[in-house]
């Protein structure tokens, strides 16, 4: 079961499925490695990474309200952004090959969704803190939108699911479709108002206030009011990077496990129908429920309501987080990488107290 409240916060950028990145670019003429210098951070088939990129994802990955995170903690998060967008540009460099293109005019769309509900003041204090220019943030935004559609054409869409498949799996598990006692379906949309390292929704929206939040939460209501599917605005905005990618989808929760949730949970879920939606708070966050189905006790067929589609989509994400795993390390291979931060920080015996320190340049 995903938890009911998790932590999140407003981000610029998303990569290979939901990490946060900064607006890096690729620097045109490919650098020589002899010529690296101590700014230079990782290059990757000839394109440089620089100190600063990783610089300004870092700002926006933590919470400048909350506890400061120790040297070392700060500079094992560099490391992670840094593998990032190593993994970034992979795919940006793989987009030519793919046809993969992105026009001005869905950069624009793109800008707008991911402003949507943020002030223009508070939107230019947070390009401020994080030391970027409006056109850093569109260019964010287009490598956002390349490398997602190159996950898109490499892997997604090249995962079939057979009826013979979904049959297979059913025969093989027979026993977890007879249900013991009722079964609640439920979906959720996450809205919290901290930030998340592991935010996942297509958009790249995070809230990042408790008014932020708010506002926020009250946009998804209106749109769900308004008749928007719920599978895809949770894909769009929720901030729950464990049940983003399946549309909210929390699975069945049967009726002996309401005990063990939030009473606020528990009772809501109690008094709802299938197909309703209420919104709860805690805290400053937000979890905007859904209850999809109500099943009672008995076998379930392949005909029953729901299961075949549920089989789908499980055996479907596991493919597909497969496919991916194994694209991205396929690119790795065929790639010259050099990582000069992690050379450093193993060259200084793991000393957090680096940056600033001079990269030898790689032989």
């Amino acid at each position: 079961m995903t938890k009911w409240w998790t932590g999140s916060g407003w981000r610029l950028c998303v990569v290979a499925g939901a990490m946060a990145v900064s607006a890096c670019g690729r620097t045109g003429t490919p650098t020589a490695a002899a010529t690296v210098g101590p700014d230079v951070w990782a290059v990757v088939d000839g394109h440089e990474i620089k100190r600063d990129d990783v610089e300004k994802a870092y700002r926006g990955s933590i919470d400048p309200t909350g506890v400061p995170p120790s040297d070392a903690e700060a500079m094992s998060a560099k490391l992670q952004i840094l593998d990032q967008l190593v993994t970034q540009e992979l795919l940006v460099g793989r987009a030519t090959g793919a046809g993969v293109t992105v026009t001005d005019a869905e950069v624009d769309t793109g800008l707008t969704e991911r402003r949507a509900g943020m002030p223009d003041d508070v939107f230019q204090q947070e390009l401020t803190r994080r030391g970027l220019t409006l056109d850093d943030f569109k260019r964010g935004v287009r490598r956002e939108m390349t490398v997602q559609r190159v996950l898109d054409k490499e892997v997604t869409s090249k995962v079939q699911i057979t009826d013979q498949a979904i049959t297979d799996f059913y025969n093989q598990n027979r026993a977890q479709f007879n249900l013991a006692e009722t079964q609640y379906r439920l979906a959720q949309i996450v809205v919290t108002p901290v930030r998340d390292p592991n935010l996942r929704n297509r958009k790249g929206d995070d809230a990042s206030t408790p008014d932020e939040a708010r506002r926020k939460s009250e946009m998804i209501a209106a749109q769900l009011k308004a008749g928007a599917d719920f599978g895809a605005v949770a894909m769009d905005y929720s901030e729950d990077p464990q049940s983003v990618e399946r549309g909210g989808d929390l699975g069945f929760l049967p009726a002996s496990a309401l005990n063990r949730v939030a009473p606020a949970v528990r009772d809501a879920v109690l008094k709802m129908e299938p197909g309703t939606v209420n919104t709860l708070s805690s805290n400053n966050s937000f979890t905007i429920l859904a209850l999809v189905s109500k099943e009672p006790p008995g076998q379930r067929t392949l005909d029953s309501p729901g299961v075949k589609d549920n089989i789908k989509n499980g055996l479907q994400t596991r493919q597909t987080e497969l496919l991916r795993t194994a694209f991205l390390a396929s690119l790795r291979n065929g790639a010259a990488i050099t990582n000069n931060l992690a050379k450093l920080i193993v060259d200084a015996q793991g000393k957090p107290a680096l940056p600033g320190a001079p990269l030898t340049a790689p032989k």
